[in-house]
């Protein structure tokens, strides 16, 4: 029987980009080679360029995994929530944040574009398109079924601010994801000119004052 072609792939498929997923957080896209990947999932090389075709062909299917899952996180999110915008902002962004902590591909693939791992930038705006701009994407189609009073270049500039917040501490996290959400939501109901259903969850405790 032949193998599967690297587009369908077969039983070893997602195993190999598994690996690929570890390996390339752990030591960077450029240590990720057929070899190492076979070594890994127990498979001969040539099994793995059945299975995934080209280096280049499998930093695609590991980006396109990937962000699928995450994207599948705020779709899932804005079903949840369908009255109300800021619940589905902040349940969307913490969903992300606590994923992005388990799940280190992303971390890498933002980072890339910040660091000297020049190797893998090219791959994430050729072979799998922009994230940034699937993100932007997919949470404009969903702001947009909740009508908010924004035109279109307005509602631009509120989903662009959202989209980097959110990779920014999935790259350098500098609180807890609850938190990030907490203020990200907040900040996208005063840019969306939405009502939210509570202030924010993580406000810091109000000092008490010296008695004099």
């Amino acid at each position: 029987m032949s193998e599967a072609s690297p587009t369908e792939g077969g039983r070893y498929r997602q195993p190999i980009i598994a690996a690929a997923v570890e390996l390339t957080a752990d030591a960077g896209w450029a240590a990720v080679t057929m070899a190492g990947l076979a070594e890994r999932v127990g498979v001969s090389r040539q099994t793995v360029y059945n299975e995934v075709g080209s280096k280049a062909a499998l930093a695609d299917a590991m980006i396109s995994s990937e962000l699928a899952r995450f994207l599948s996180l705020v779709g899932d999110a804005f079903d949840r929530q369908p009255d109300d915008l800021v619940e589905a902002i902040y349940e969307a962004v913490r969903a992300v944040l606590d994923l992005a902590r388990e799940h280190t591909l992303l971390r890498a693939i933002v980072s890339a574009t910040h660091s000297a791992d020049t190797e893998l930038l090219p791959l994430l705006t050729t072979g799998a398109g922009s994230l940034l701009a699937e993100a932007k994407g997919v949470l404009t189609t969903r702001v947009l079924a909740y009508r908010p009073p924004l035109d279109d270049d307005q509602l631009a500039v509120v989903v662009d601010l959202v989209v980097r917040a959110v990779l920014s501490h999935v790259m350098r996290p500098s609180d807890p994801p609850g938190k990030v959400a907490d203020g990200v939501a907040w900040m996208a109901a005063r840019a969306l000119d939405v009502t939210p259903r509570q202030s924010l969850r993580t406000a810091p405790p109000v000092r008490a004052t010296r008695r004099g």
